[in-house]
């Protein structure tokens, strides 16, 4: 295991809402050189693949700034102060699409990318998903709709139709589910039967 860098400074840069950039100061532990570094700090994020009880995903399709092009993704977002990553997932999973689980299972955490980013993202598997409520995306956000048979998830991987890194990763979780090679962690509480509109 590599050793720990020593932080001697860090001094925030600019506050972007989403993130933070900073400048970080740190020392070698191999010959004790100092280095600057330039990260972002940001709030952790959510994924949340929605299956219908007919095994249906529900994907959105969703322009994004950074490629200024739109992406078919699954829902997902920022986890806000004081909200469980398991609360995110469902307000988010709501406001993007209207649609509400039967039950919510967690199958796993990965870093976005370690190398300037400090969060995690947490994705969750949300089974028996109804729609329930219009979507209610934020003023910035264009979504579009978009359910899929889960059978066509690898074609879509395979054409490059879906190209979001950490989507990827997280329709990689729910592959290994079905092969048996992950289990999903219960959360607790379970959000109760999608079809009660509540």
């Amino acid at each position: 295991m590599p050793e720990p860098w020593r932080t001697l400074e860090e001094r925030e840069l600019l506050d972007c809402r989403i993130f933070r950039a900073v400048q970080v100061r740190r020392r070698s532990p191999l010959d004790g050189s100092e280095h600057t570094f330039y990260l972002m700090r940001s709030p952790d994020w959510v994924n949340v693949i929605a299956l219908t009880a007919d095994d249906e995903i529900v994907l959105i399709e969703q322009w994004r700034h950074g490629t200024a092009q739109a992406h078919l993704e699954i829902p997902g977002g920022i986890v806000d102060p004081d909200e469980s990553p398991a609360r995110a997932a469902l307000r988010e999973l709501e406001e993007e699409t209207g649609y509400r689980p039967a039950e919510l299972w967690q199958l796993g955490v990965c870093r976005p990318n370690p190398a300037f980013l400090d969060n995690r993202c947490t994705t969750f598997l949300a089974r028996g998903c109804r729609p329930c409520a219009a979507p209610r995306p934020e003023g910035t956000e264009q979504i579009r709709i978009r359910l899929e048979p889960f059978a066509r998830v690898p074609a879509l991987i395979a054409s490059g139709a879906i190209d979001h890194a950490i989507v990827l990763v997280a329709l990689g979780y729910e592959l290994l589910r079905r092969q048996g090679a992950l289990v999903p962690l219960a959360v607790e509480p379970q959000p109760g039967p999608a079809a009660r509109g509540d």
